[in-house]
């Protein structure tokens, strides 16, 4: 597999099957990443806006951080950005399907409350403070390193270390708040 770079490189002397190449190799972590943002009704074209933003600024890709966490930064503002004009209610997170076995051998009911939980997930997450949901699923859902958020969010590592804590704290006072959906125990309960 090509690296990233060497594409960036051909993309660059005019070859758009390089670019399409990148699109295909990133094209789900970004659309993930946004729907997370913004919502899944949207997160289509703010893909495909992200997309078209990288390649007309793939000239200022400097190689001095990931062209991943480069391509990230660009979708995260591009999220941010679509966001700003929006409000709240309208939101409505994109929901994966579950990867972990083929819905074929799974069991209808078991299918059923995997989508549900995952749906009741996304809703929590829609209320947490914006910078705290954004470390979180690019660190917990995405897997990125911390040096990858930084470079994603324009932030100091001290400072995604601090936000990260923060909103795993965040997350955890709201799924309290609802310990139907996810049986846990009441602070006051375990101490």
């Amino acid at each position: 597999m090509e690296p990233d770079e060497k594409l960036v490189e051909r993309t660059l002397s005019g070859d758009m099957t390089a670019f399409e190449t990148l699109v295909r190799r990133h094209r789900g972590l970004v659309h993930r990443v946004v729907a997370r943002v913004i919502g899944g009704n949207d997160a289509d074209d703010v893909t495909q806006d992200a997309f078209l933003r990288a390649f007309h600024r793939l000239h200022q890709f400097r190689g001095d951080s990931p062209f991943r966490a480069w391509l990230l930064r660009i979708a995260h503002n591009a999220a941010l950005s679509s966001r700003a004009g929006r409000t709240p209610e309208h939101d409505e997170l994109f929901v994966e399907e579950a990867e972990s076995m083929p819905s074929s051998e799974r069991l209808p009911a078991h299918a059923l409350e995997d989508t549900e939980r995952r749906e009741r997930l996304s809703l929590k997450l829609q209320q947490m403070r914006p910078p705290h949901r954004a470390v979180l699923v690019l660190r917990d859902l995405e897997g990125l390193s911390y040096e990858e958020i930084a470079a994603v969010t324009e932030t100091p590592l001290g400072s995604v270390k601090g936000r990260l804590f923060r909103a795993r704290q965040e997350l955890i006072e709201i799924l309290r708040h609802n310990t139907y959906d996810w049986e846990l125990p009441d602070e006051r309960a375990s101490a």
